[in-house]
């Protein structure tokens, strides 16, 4: 039987050793998918819900497994779908792959069904490599060249191939003129800092006495040099949401989250630092690092492209964050004070039980703190957890301590809301006998997290461990733009766009076959957490929270509280749950030790 286009597209994913494809079928990719039947489905089509789905999917894979994820759709409508999981994968720097069908040849430019420029289309989100496939020969070199591209530059790339091309009888390049070979080796490599690079940021680190490391997910290879740096400059370590994962919160000198998600003692190092070194990290809000011309710093990131515009640094090094850390290591002082360690250490020890005392308070119905404290403690020592935007990623950043041997992430640039779910799915095809939590708000899962339960109910006998709990905070409330328009705009809370339909999430759950429990209490949280983690399956475990306890940004003062408070009394004076509280009388409860004046 003559091996048809299609045919070796999917030969040529297993020569690189694609598993998996997360997509949605159509038309457009008709011929791929009778490939697929022909090949025993390998590698494996698992089928979304919806192509931003598959492609959210694919992300989590990547992130998660540290290999490319391959998305699939069909021609049009769902290659358009699968733009914002595409940006989520670009703005994050992960490798995915899109495989994208088109409208036959002989109809482009006939206004045809399904018709678009897939090429206008892609141009910005697969901005490293898009490249359509119109004669068989061109196939290896393109689809060699996206996956190689993807992966050296940890970027989205999309291969088009129009629905006629999949059907034709494969044949490769010859040794020809206007001929364009390949092949599949993707060698190893690493990037290292000129020696003059790294003694001149040596000079920098040696001359300071308090230094902050801010790290991020291009540091995930490094934590043992980090640790090793951190304990030689007597440094606080800050953690941008991407790089949550990679240091342990147990340590005692890791102050955590930064930003406006942050925490109060990443808040203070950075505000009385006199010496700033990021490692893998591309943190955009400066209002957040020190004082220009208070601190000098020293910066070391992978991709040319990303140095040097967060904070004047005096010295970028281009690098690998390990190689460049073991380079540098050698060349630092290791006679230094302890006063600034010891003041870092205090402030998160002090952070730690401010926390605690916040996850303390009542709340009506339940404190949306408090249900990620409570998780806390519960959460295996393998668990991955991800966490969707909105205001459930303020409890994720600083709730949850983050072990060693633990994963965790969001969709840190994009912010988008959706991601939570579909990461979860794609995590647990990375690592199936590890369990994933997603945290997921009401907004985001009634966005896209409900549908995806279908996917999970679809999938989970091929998990080795079938875990993945899914906690939903349920608040009737976009509850992060609520916060954000009290906080920076001064106006109310606007209902029509803001308040959403209870939804009975754990009843849906249910209805799919899944554990679905509903608290309403206090008292049930922890045990609603045991039954997700003790399920023998995908789990919804449905949490009814206080909309009104305020994700409070770690460098707020009173009078932006109250100017905060004026807008939240003026807008919900007919909203008795929230009125009851009165919003200054809760914000003082949530802040003793806060720091704030």
């Amino acid at each position: 039987m003559t091996t048809k286009v299609a045919d070796h597209v999917l030969e040529r994913l297993r020569e690189w050793g694609v598993e998996h494809v997360f997509g949605y079928p159509g038309d457009g990719i008709n011929g791929l998918l009778a490939a697929w039947g022909r090949a025993e489905d390998r590698p494996r089509f698992l089928q979304a819900r919806h192509e931003e789905m598959a492609a959210f999917e694919a992300v989590g894979y990547a992130k998660f497994s540290g290999r490319l994820g391959v998305c699939a759709a069909t021609s049009g409508a769902g290659a358009i779908h699968l733009l914002n999981g595409l940006y989520d994968a670009k703005l994050d720097h992960m490798p995915v792959l899109a495989l994208v069908g088109q409208t036959d040849r002989t109809a482009m430019g006939g206004s045809y069904q399904q018709e678009v420029d897939l090429h206008t289309l892609f141009k910005d989100v697969a901005s490293d490599f898009v490249e359509t496939v119109n004669v068989p020969e061109q196939l290896p070199n393109v689809l060699d060249r996206a996956i190689r591209t993807a992966y050296a530059r940890r970027a989205p790339t999309a291969v088009i191939i129009p629905g006629d091309v999949q059907e034709l009888g494969y044949t490769p390049p010859t040794h020809a003129f206007k001929m364009v070979p390949s092949s599949l080796d993707r060698s190893a490599w690493t990037a290292i800092p000129t020696q003059e690079s790294l003694e001149r940021a040596a000079e920098v680190l040696n001359a300071g006495d308090r230094a902050a490391i801010l790290i991020g997910q291009g540091a995930a290879d490094a934590q043992a040099e980090v640790q090793r740096i951190a304990l030689l400059l007597g440094a606080g370590v800050a953690k941008a949401l991407l790089g949550k994962d990679v240091l342990s919160d147990e340590l005692p000198y890791v102050t955590g989250a930064i930003g406006l998600l942050g925490t109060r003692p990443s808040y203070e190092l950075m505000r009385d630092c006199d010496t700033l070194l990021t490692i893998g990290s591309s943190f955009p809000y400066t209002q957040f690092l020190p004082d220009f011309g208070k601190a000098r710093g020293v910066q070391i990131d992978i991709d040319p492209h990303m140095v040097g515009m967060r904070y004047p640094y005096e010295v970028n090094l281009v690098g690998d964050a390990r190689a460049s850390l073991q380079r540098l290591i050698p060349l630092l002082d290791a006679d230094r004070g302890r006063e600034w360690y010891e003041t870092v250490c205090a402030n998160v020890a002090h952070w730690r039980e401010v926390m605690q005392k916040r996850a303390e308070l009542s709340a009506d119905p339940i404190n949306p703190e408090y249900v990620a404290r409570a998780l806390d403690p519960l959460l295996p020592g393998n668990a991955i957890v991800t966490s969707d935007s909105g205001s459930v990623a303020n409890w994720y950043a600083r709730h949850l301590t983050m072990r060693s041997g633990m994963r965790g992430s969001l969709s840190g640039t994009l912010a988008t809301m959706g991601c939570g779910v579909p990461y979860a799915i794609g995590a647990k095809f990375a690592h199936p006998d590890r369990p994933a939590i997603a945290l997921v708000g009401d907004g985001a899962m009634q966005m896209n997290g409900l549908a995806e339960l279908i996917t999970a109910a679809k999938y989970q006998d091929r998990w080795t461990d079938p875990r993945l709990v899914v906690g939903v905070w349920n608040n009737h409330d976009l509850n992060q733009v609520t916060w954000e328009m009290r906080a920076m705009e001064g106006a109310p809370s606007f209902l029509p766009s803001q308040e959403i339909p209870d939804v009975q999430y754990a009843a849906f759950a249910r209805s799919l076959g899944l554990t679905g429990v509903r608290v309403e209490k206090p008292r049930d949280v922890e045990e609603g957490w045991r039954a997700g983690l003790e399920a023998d399956g995908p789990a919804v475990i449905e949490f009814l929270t206080d909309p009104a306890v305020p994700p409070i940004p770690p460098h707020a003062t009173w009078k932006q509280l109250e100017s905060t408070a004026a807008a939240f009394l003026k807008g919900d004076a007919d909203r008795g749950a929230m009125v009851r509280h009165g919003f200054r009388a809760k914000v003082q409860e949530f802040l003793p030790g806060h720091g704030h004046k």
